[in-house]
């Protein structure tokens, strides 16, 4: 491996941080491995090595330091504990659904079908992506299967229709679709409380520390003048950020017009993997829905990744796709151990009680603040700290009975707004970096977003976002 600035900078990120003082409130253990966390961080951002390896790099030195497990045998089961995850597979899943969807034909007539009606200018492709996953959302409680599963294969066969490709041609239009789709996602994640399935889990949590219940109906009317007029804006904003090289292309509505004629009818494998969609669709909205009996499997649930290995073992029964297709998709298994590293490396600083003592010394500084002020610094500290999560789950469980905990120590604090504030913001928050929500590593290794542009993109975007809940959103639940 050549040695460059991008290979040592990470190294004296993690040297300075680990020759400071220990702060008050934590011991060697603790600090040294938000050094190691902090290091794995700085490296991905500026692409020292492939992103997998940055990560299996990062688990293997926190395994060997035992500061998650201090016994051998248990720090093992630990760095291998994120391998079992099942968001992990989901998002694997999603990489061979959409080797099913390239290899039936299906993603590619889908895509021509999106080109011949909406693809004469490139914005009219880009509310297209917005509109789809707007109508999926309020059914489809994961954000991964609806997006990494859904979404994604389809979209991502339209940029190779313009001829841009990952890598040097991917700001043609690919970059632009790609981060419209993932951009979008996070929006609808919000808008909806059935988007998102953190979204019941933090309710539940707010009902049983401050007693706050909210229904379908009034989070949906307390997030609407935002997501709304994010989803309008979202295509215009990636428009404007990503800078689209193809602006318009008649030639290219009439030539997909062609295309779809040579194509002709339907295939067999077309149809079959048609069908496997519709069944996976079908599973993710009744399967998850708990007053929807599915006497068939047994069970009145079926878990969201269950559904992916059911549908990729009938693709692969039924020929869609063969094994060796699974086994040559470099871009899963590449995504696969990176997110499965940062999974667990990020879920480590809670384990040791590192964001514990973020959130106490936090809090500790606004008990003497005014209600307004300690309202906004709090929904501040809850959207920004998710930079140390993988998972909008295990940040609700950490932060959010904390934050409730301490706005209800300060006068005058309205706590039914704090907690539509916070849980409002879990969906919004998966936009800031490529760990942050389920459907963040598929559209980082897709090689259409660059690496480096995917942390300024979320940056804008993550700052577009908050804006919007504290300029729009705080004033109308005032009214509401």
């Amino acid at each position: 491996m050549k040695i460059t600035w991008k290979t040592v900078a990470p190294l004296l990120i993690w040297l300075a941080l680990y020759l400071m003082p220990v702060p008050a409130g934590l011991n060697a253990n603790q600090w040294h491995y938000f050094a190691l966390f902090a290091a794995v961080i700085t490296a991905l951002i500026l692409e020292s090595m492939p992103v997998g390896a940055i990560g299996l790099v990062g688990l293997t030195v926190a395994g060997l330091s035992g500061y998650v497990e201090h016994d051998p045998n248990k720090a093992l089961r630990w760095m291998l504990g994120g391998f079992s995850e099942s968001t992990v597979w989901l998002i694997v899943g999603a990489f061979v659904f959409s080797i099913g969807y390239r290899k039936s034909g299906l993603g590619r007539r889908l895509a021509l079908l999106l080109v011949h009606h909406l693809g004469r200018r490139t914005i009219g492709l880009g509310y297209a992506v917005a509109f789809s996953d707007l109508v999926l959302a309020p059914a489809t409680p994961s954000n991964t299967a609806r997006s990494g599963g859904t979404i994604y294969p389809i979209v991502s066969n339209i940029p190779r229709i313009y001829g841009s490709e990952p890598g040097p041609t991917a700001g043609r239009i690919g970059t632009y679709v790609m981060w419209t789709a993932f951009a979008t996602t996070a929006v609808t994640s919000s808008l909806f409380l059935t988007a998102l399935a953190p979204n019941a889990a933090a309710l539940a949590i707010a009902k049983r520390i401050t007693g706050v219940e909210v229904e379908w109906s009034q989070w949906f009317i307390g997030f609407a003048p935002l997501g709304i007029l994010l989803l309008i804006l979202v295509p215009l904003l990636s428009y404007v950020v990503c800078r689209p090289e193809v602006k318009e292309s008649p030639e290219i509505v009439e030539w997909s017009a062609s295309e779809l004629k040579t194509m002709g009818s339907l295939s067999r494998n077309e149809w079959i993997m048609a069908a496997l969609v519709l069944l996976a669709m079908f599973l993710w909205i009744c399967g998850s829905n708990p007053t929807i009996s599915l006497p068939l499997l047994g069970s009145n649930f079926i878990n969201p990744t269950m559904v992916v290995f059911v549908v990729i073992s009938l693709m692969l029964l039924t020929g869609v796709i063969e094994f060796e297709d699974i086994v040559r998709e470099k871009s899963a298994w590449e995504v696969f151990f990176y997110f499965t590293s940062l999974l667990t490396l990020s879920s480590g600083l809670n384990e040791i009680g590192f964001i514990k003592w973020v959130a106490e010394g936090y809090a500790k500084e606004l008990a003497g603040l005014g209600p307004t002020l300690g309202l906004i610094l709090l929904v501040s500290f809850f959207f920004w700290v998710h930079y140390f999560f993988s998972s909008i789950t295990s940040h609700a469980a950490a932060v959010l009975p904390v934050v409730l905990a301490v706005g209800s120590s300060i006068p005058g604090l309205p706590i039914p707004t704090l907690t539509l504030l916070c849980v409002y913001s879990l969906g919004l928050m998966g936009v800031i970096s490529p760990y942050a929500t389920g459907p963040a590593p598929m559209y980082y290794g897709s090689g259409y977003i660059g690496k480096g542009a995917f942390w300024k993109l979320g940056l804008i975007f993550g700052v577009i976002y908050f804006a919007g809940l504290l300029l729009i959103v705080l004033p109308w639940l005032k009214v509401v």
